[in-house]
């Protein structure tokens, strides 16, 4: 039986997510046993036609772009969203909320001009084409990557956390941020990442996205009991969660 074909392509990001993937050194060898890659522009220089399944990082932020990923898409069987910049738009989405062409001076200057500069409004994959699985995450934890590639090449749908970092941080016996004083997105946002921020002392900044649904009358609930207000909350949620601040 044939491997199944895989191709990795790069939009707007850093690519540290595909970073991630080879830092899983032995582990990667065990992954590339059972497929066959043919596109990976960050670590392999050989390139063959035809993929079956695409894994994509970066969001999509010019309509040539969109005409891309639209390609890709057409020759995959399945399209795996890779990272916070495809799956929410990650830290690019930041610029959906100033006027385009001042972006653009702002960070070409005298060259913003140039018909190879022109920008759009940063987009998510599945804003653009049907996205099937999404690994979350700035960046992502290889190890989650492994296990949802290998339940989709072994048939099985691959369980993906959708309640909020809060329920792994009690499981951990982590003080509450708020404690601290600080303002965390762990109420609101997907788990799966094990809590590593606030495990480390550091509040949660949502580069996973937002649970399904999130329970916004609980969030509030906590800012007021530890005397903050909505606004202190949506400031928090500008850096990942440019769609999701009018909920609040």
């Amino acid at each position: 039986m044939s491997k199944p074909k895989v191709a990795i392509f790069d939009f707007a990001c850093c690519e540290g997510c595909q970073l991630q993937i080879v830092n899983m050194e032995e582990d990667l060898l065990e992954l590339i046993s059972v497929v066959d890659p043919v596109e990976w522009r960050e670590a392999m220089s050989d390139h063959r036609d035809g993929y079956d399944i695409a894994i994509v990082e970066g969001s999509i932020t010019r309509h040539e772009d969109e005409e891309r990923l639209q390609e890709i898409r057409s020759h995959a069987g399945m399209l795996i969203a890779l990272g916070s910049c495809a799956t929410t738009g990650g830290v690019n989405k930041l610029k959906n909320k100033f006027d385009l062409n001042d972006v653009k001076r702002c960070v070409y200057c005298d060259s913003a001009h140039l018909p190879h500069l022109n920008t759009a409004l940063t987009k998510a994959l599945d804003e653009v084409v049907k996205v099937d699985y999404k690994v979350h995450g700035c960046p992502i934890n290889n190890k989650e990557f492994a296990y949802i590639l290998r339940c989709i090449l072994m048939g099985k749908k691959p369980f993906i956390p959708n309640y909020p970092v809060c329920v792994e941080c009690k499981m951990k016996g982590n003080p509450c941020r708020y404690e601290y004083g600080e303002i965390c997105l762990g109420p609101i946002i997907r788990a799966g990442c094990d809590a590593k921020c606030p495990s480390g002392g550091f509040w949660c900044y949502g580069c996973r996205g937002y649970v399904d649904n999130p329970n916004v009358n609980a969030a509030k609930e906590i800012m007021a009991q530890y005397h903050k207000t909505i606004d202190n909350l949506r400031g928090r949620m500008f850096l990942f969660g440019s769609k999701q601040e009018q909920t609040l």
